[in-house]
């Protein structure tokens, strides 16, 4: 197919909504100044709002040029009258959707709604919203490679690199929006309505602010609520409860799988990733030109190439991107080898699920960094993976203490105060030839602003301890 027909085909159907929602000469409070808060205040401006943005910090870096754009700043906590007497409230991820705060809005009978919801409104392009417990980023990224390789004008954002919000000034109808959800985003979501919606997986995460699984699984849930007929679900088929997911929905679904057999679909034979349908495989790319480390990080190159498929793009375009793609930082990133011991960096790899996923990948002689603020699930699920692997732990953060009573008896567990003692206590377990490995199954806000600064840390205490 050629990147004309590619583009067309991304723009089927399109009914451009920039309808009635307006915000003009609405007073509007957003919550919440990151990335998202800030991109959703200056949008709402340009759109004619008065736009006062609240944070609990007492100042922002930001902070003097959203005031030159006549934004005004409440800084220092989140005041229940201002929400409350506004005209609309727009959360940022990062702040719960049950604070007391955004409660009161809701009982005062304010429209309460993220930045994600705020900016799709706007949109001329057509979406491909990415969510999933484990692989996001690498999918979304990879088939934003992809799409760009067919000739696709793609946009890609969300959870990932740009705020929407920021890129509703270049929309137009030609533009597909590659989108990475989270549950924090798809949970303040109303009429959100991806052209194509991928469930990569589902298991227990953010129980530290979901109530249960199942709310946890509700809010994922949202990303197919809106779809119709015309839409597309791709979901994986190795994981029954996310393809029960997509398949509840009215949309068509796309299926992909590493493991599971299909009749149709993107999944792997004879070497190849293929697209599998009635008239047999069309072979995309040969397994052995991924350069991604791990099993299931061939997953999501077949969601991305699922993804790519439905769009429109053709072979060769599929096996060029994943062939160039070597991966994100942070994501079972090569580090670096001293003495013999490789060095891996898998900060992103927060929650229970993610972290066996990445020890699974090493066999024995396995030295795995972890902890930092635990966000629920069941720790003795990494066991067996640790047992097997004659695996030494190194705990760090808040969650030590678990991980102590949780691993006893099938991994040994020592502890360190900082990530350059954890690095190096590492390597004093490591034998020549086998792997540390950091996978903390925890988020970082114990002791880092966020996994990236983890992951930063790591490097460069690797990086310290070569130089030594």
């Amino acid at each position: 197919m050629s990147a004309a027909a590619v583009a067309e085909r991304a723009t089927h159907g399109r009914q451009i909504e920039m309808n009635e929602f307006t915000v003009r000469g609405k007073r509007v409070v957003v919550v919440g100044g990151a990335a998202s808060g800030t991109a959703a205040a200056r949008l709402l401006v340009e759109r004619g709002a008065a736009v006062t943005l609240t944070d609990i910090r007492p100042a922002l870096d930001q902070g003097p040029d959203l005031a030159a754009l006549g934004i005004t700043l409440a800084l220092g906590s989140h005041s229940e009258a201002l929400l409350a007497e506004s005209d609309l409230v727009v959360l940022s991820p990062g702040v719960p959707a049950g604070q007391p705060a955004v409660a009161a809005a809701r009982a005062a009978g304010v429209p309460v709604i993220g930045e994600i919801e705020l900016a799709s409104r706007w949109l001329r392009g057509r979406v491909v919203a990415i969510t999933g417990t484990k692989g996001k980023s690498t999918t979304t990224a990879l088939t934003g490679r992809i799409l760009e390789a067919a000739g696709v004008r793609a946009l890609v954002g969300g959870n990932i690199g740009p705020p929407l919000a920021g890129q509703v000034a270049g929309s137009t109808p030609e533009t597909v929006h590659v989108v990475e959800v989270s549950s924090f985003q798809l949970e303040t979501t109303d009429t959100f309505h991806p052209w194509i919606a991928a469930l990569l997986n589902l298991s227990a995460d953010h129980l530290d602010r979901h109530a249960s699984v199942e709310e946890y699984a509700a809010a994922k849930s949202r990303i197919f609520a809106r779809q119709t007929e015309r839409d597309v679900a791709v979901a994986n088929a190795d994981d029954p409860r996310a393809l029960a997911m997509a398949s509840g929905g009215r949309a068509r679904v796309v299926r992909f799988a590493r493991d599971a057999h299909l009749d149709e679909g993107v999944t792997v034979a004879d070497g190849w990733i293929v697209d599998r349908g009635a008239g047999g495989d069309t072979r995309l790319v040969r397994t052995g030109d991924v350069r991604l480390t791990g099993p299931h990080l061939l997953a999501d190159v077949l969601a991305a190439a699922a993804i790519a498929r439905v769009v429109g793009a053709a072979p060769p375009a599929v096996a060029g991107a994943v062939a160039s793609f070597t991966g994100l930082e942070h994501a079972m990133e090569l580090v670096g080898e001293i003495r013999g011991v490789r060095f891996v960096n898998d900060s992103k790899a927060t929650n229970v699920d993610a972290a066996r996923q990445a020890i699974e990948t090493f066999g024995r002689g396995l030295v795995v960094i972890m902890g930092g603020r635990f966000k629920g699930g069941d720790l003795r699920r990494l066991r067996p993976a640790l047992a097997s692997r004659g695996a030494t732990v190194v705990a760090i953060g808040e969650a030590a203490p678990l991980m102590q009573d949780a691993f006893d008896g099938a991994a040994a567990v020592h502890t360190a105060g900082s990530m350059a003692e954890a690095v190096r206590t590492a390597m004093a377990a490591a034998a020549p030839g086998g792997s540390v490995l950091l996978a903390p199954a925890c988020a970082s806000f114990d002791m880092f602003e966020n996994y990236a600064a983890r992951g930063r840390a790591f490097k460069a205490a690797v990086a310290a301890m070569r130089e030594e």
